[in-house]
């Protein structure tokens, strides 16, 4: 059982579906060691996290071209 599998069925968390557009989610990483995730957790308390930094809005129709 993958981790991603664990954590929706102990917690319920589905982290394969996208928060904001209930769309699917690859995941690319896992970051396991200790110092690389504090680093991580350090640069975010300095600096901020911002959950809308990858958000990207709905897409636009094309323009209408005049005749």
């Amino acid at each position: 059982m993958s981790w991603a599998q664990r954590l929706k069925r102990v917690f319920g968390i589905d982290v394969n579906v996208c928060v904001h557009c209930g769309g699917s989610v690859r995941i690319v990483a896992s970051i396991e060691e200790p110092s690389a995730i504090r680093a991580i957790l350090a640069h975010f308390e300095k600096h901020g996290a911002l959950e809308e930094a990858h958000y990207r809005p709905a897409a636009r129709a094309r323009p209408v071209q005049a005749a």
